[in-house]
C-alpha cells in the first residue's frame, strides 16, 4: 500500500473513531452508574417493597411531601413536593392541601387532586394488596381496611382538596406520604388483577426521572425529566442502576470506575478503598438492621387458611435460647467491625428519644440456650445429637439471599452454633425475589433477611397480632400487650408520651424475641468524585439524586 493510500485510511479511521469516543466520554459525563445487589421485582409504588425499590420508585413518582434528614435532631424536616402548600384545621382531623399545577405526567396528562383520591384508594384496596396496605389506620376505613372515600376526602377544585381523618387520631405529614398514581392509565385495569400485571415498567411517571430502559437481571436506566420542576440545568443526565449479585465484582468495577457508587462495603476494605483517590468514603449509622427469621406460626397450617403455632418457634422461651446460642460477636467483627452494633430490638438507635437504652444485647452463651431449651422440654432422648419433644427431632432449613456474603457467613455460623447445642439446621440460598415472596407469604420456617425501620417510627405494620393489619409481620408475632401498646401509639402525639409508650414496646419484645435480631448495620458508601452534591443520610444513599452533578 502506497504512501497515499496509508494516509488516507489513517484520517478515516480518525473520522470514524474519534466522534464515537468523544460521543462516549460525554455520555459518560452525564451519567452516574449504580451498583445493585438484584434487580427489582417492580418500580411501581403499589409493590415496590424493598429499600432499594422504593428508593428508586421515588425518583419515578412525586409525593405530596418531601423529607430531608436533620442531623441536628435526628429527625426529619419536611417540605412541599407535589403539594404547593398545605393547612390543618384547629383540631387537627382535618388537612387542606393545595396542589403545584405544573406537574404533568409523562404522557401530558396534569397531576391532579384526583389522582391524589385515587392513589389513596388503591394503596388501601384489599384486593390490591399494596405495600402500603394496614397503614391508614387514621383514615375513615370500611371494614375490609379500605379507605372511605366519602368521608375522608372532598376535592376542591383540580388543584386542591381535604383530606379528614377520624377524631383523635393524631395525623401528621406523613400520614399523606404517598407515591401518586397516574388515575387515567391505572383506572382501565381491572383491581383484581394487577398483581398479575407487569409491575412497575410503565412510563407514565411525573418524577424527576422517568424509566428509560429496564434490562432484566441487567440494568434499571433512568433519566432526567427535564421538565420536571426538580430538574436543574446540572443534573445527572442518566442514572443506571446496574445489576451485581457478586461483592468482589461489585468492588474491581468500583476500583475501575466501571461504576460509581456501591452501598454497603465491608469493613474490612475501608483502608484500601479510602488509598484510592478518585473514591471516597461515607458512613451513615444505620437504621437497617439483620434477622433470623423464627416463623411463630406453622407454614403448612397457615397456607391452608389455619391458624397453627409452630411446633418449633411458638414458645417465647425457644427463641430466646435461640438468641443465647447464636455468637452474633463473630458475625459483626467479620463484616462490620466498629461499623456496626449489636441489635436488641426493631427501634434504632438513632432515634435517640425513642430508644430503650436499659435493654442490653443478650450475651453468646450457649449453656444458657441448653438451659432454656430443656426447661421448654427439648433434650436429646435417644443420644443421637439432636434434641427432641414429643417426638419430633429440632430440624429445620434456614434460607438466606443468595450473593450476599454477610448473610452467608451469618447462615454458617448459626448452623454451626445451633448444631452445638443439638439442633440440626440445613442453611440454603434462595433467589431473592423467589425469598421475599415466600417470606411474604409465610411459607419457610426460618430466614435470614434485613429489615429498614421506617421514618418516622411506625411499629404497628410489623408486628399487630391481626396480619391484615400488619402486612408486615412476617414472623406472625401474637402478643395481645403489644397490640394493647400499639394502638395507644397510634393515638398518641409526638413528644415524650410516645417515647415511653415506645420504650415500654420495646421491652415486651425483648421478653418475647419474636425473632433473633442480629446487628444494625452502618451504610458504608464509596462512590466516585465525579459525583457532585453527594450526601449519605438515615433516609438513603440516592436520596434527592436529583440535586446531583458530573464533576466534568
Amino acid at each position: 500500500m502506497n504512501q497515499k493510500y496509508t494516509l488516507f485510511f489513517v484520517i478515516l479511521i480518525f473520522v470514524l473513531v474519534l466522534p464515537s469516543c468523544n460521543r462516549n466520554q460525554h455520555e459518560k459525563n452525564d451519567r452516574i452508574v449504580v451498583a445493585i445487589v438484584a434487580d427489582a421485582q417492580s418500580l411501581n409504588p403499589l409493590f415496590a417493597f424493598s429499600f432499594q425499590e422504593v428508593n428508586i420508585s421515588e425518583l419515578l413518582y412525586l409525593s405530596l411531601v418531601q423529607h430531608e434528614w436533620n442531623d441536628s435532631a435526628d429527625d426529619v424536616r419536611s417540605y412541599p413536593m407535589a403539594a404547593k402548600e398545605w393547612k390543618w384545621n384547629n383540631d387537627s382531623t382535618s388537612v387542606t392541601v393545595n396542589l403545584r399545577n405544573d406537574i404533568n405526567w409523562r404522557d401530558g396528562y396534569k397531576l391532579t387532586s384526583e389522582d391524589v383520591v385515587f392513589s389513596f384508594d388503591l394503596y388501601s384496596d384489599p384486593d390490591i394488596q399494596s405495600r402500603f396496605f394496614g397503614t391508614f389506620n387514621k383514615f375513615y376505613l370500611d371494614k375490609d381496611q379500605h379507605i372511605d372515600l366519602k368521608k375522608s376526602f372532598v376535592i376542591n377544585n383540580p388543584y386542591s382538596l381535604v383530606i379528614n381523618f377520624r377524631p383523635h387520631s393524631n395525623p401528621g405529614l406523613f400520614d399523606i406520604d404517598i407515591p401518586i398514581l397516574p388515575r387515567h392509565v391505572f383506572s382501565k385495569f381491572n383491581r383484581k388483577q394487577f398483581a398479575q400485571l407487569e409491575k412497575g415498567n410503565d412510563s407514565v411517571t411525573c418524577g424527576p426521572f422517568y424509566l428509560y430502559k429496564w434490562n432484566p437481571t441487567q440494568s434499571i436506566i433512568l433519566r432526567a425529566d427535564e421538565k420536571s420542576f426538580l430538574h436543574k440545568p446540572a443534573t445527572v443526565k442518566e442514572l443506571i442502576f446496574k445489576v451485581i449479585p457478586d461483592y468482589n465484582s461489585r468492588i474491581t468495577q468500583l476500583k475501575n470506575g466501571e461504576i460509581d457508587l456501591m452501598e454497603n462495603v465491608r469493613n474490612d476494605q475501608l483502608r484500601e478503598l479510602t488509598a484510592i483517590n478518585k473514591i471516597k468514603i461515607s458512613a451513615v449509622k444505620g437504621r437497617e438492621y439483620d434477622y433470623a427469621g423464627w416463623n411463630n406460626l406453622d407454614p403448612a397450617a397457615f397456607n391452608n387458611k389455619k391458624d397453627s403455632p409452630n411446633k418449633l418457634f411458638s414458645s417465647a422461651k425457644v427463641r430466646i435460647a435461640l438468641t443465647y446460642a447464636i455468637n452474633r460477636e463473630e458475625i459483626l467483627d467479620e463484616y462490620l467491625g466498629n461499623n456496626g452494633a449489636l441489635a436488641v430490638g426493631p427501634v434504632a438507635p438513632i432515634f435517640k428519644d425513642s430508644y430503650n437504652y436499659n435493654l442490653k444485647p443478650i450475651p453468646y452463651n450457649p449453656e444458657k440456650a441448653k438451659e432454656l431449651l430443656a426447661e421448654d422440654g427439648w433434650k436429646d432422648l435417644n443420644k443421637d445429637g439432636i434434641i427432641e419433644k414429643n417426638g419430633a427431632q429440632f430440624s429445620f432449613i434456614l434460607n438466606y439471599a443468595g450473593g450476599n456474603p454477610r448473610r452467608e457467613f451469618a447462615a454458617t455460623i448459626i448452623k454451626n452454633n445451633l448444631k452445638a447445642i443439638g439442633i440440626n439446621v440445613q442453611a440454603e440460598p434462595m433467589e431473592p425475589g423467589v425469598l421475599m415472596e415466600k417470606i411474604f407469604t409465610h411459607k419457610l420456617n426460618a430466614w435470614l433477611a434485613g429489615w429498614t425501620v421506617p421514618i418516622p417510627i411506625d411499629l404497628k405494620p410489623y408486628w399487630f397480632s391481626d396480619l391484615i393489619q400488619a402486612p408486615f409481620n412476617l414472623a406472625g408475632y401474637k402478643n395481645p400487650d403489644v397490640d394493647k401498646l400499639l394502638d395507644k401509639i397510634d393515638k398518641s402525639k409526638a413528644g415524650n408520651d410516645k417515647n415511653i409508650l415506645y420504650r415500654q414496646f420495646q421491652d415486651i419484645i425483648y421478653q418475647d424475641n419474636p425473632v433473633t435480631f442480629l446487628y444494625w448495620i452502618d451504610n458504608i458508601v464509596a462512590h466516585s468524585d465525579r459525583i457532585e452534591n453527594f450526601r449519605i443520610t438515615p433516609l438513603g444513599s440516592v436520596h434527592h439524586c436529583w440535586n446531583w452533578s458530573v464533576k466534568n
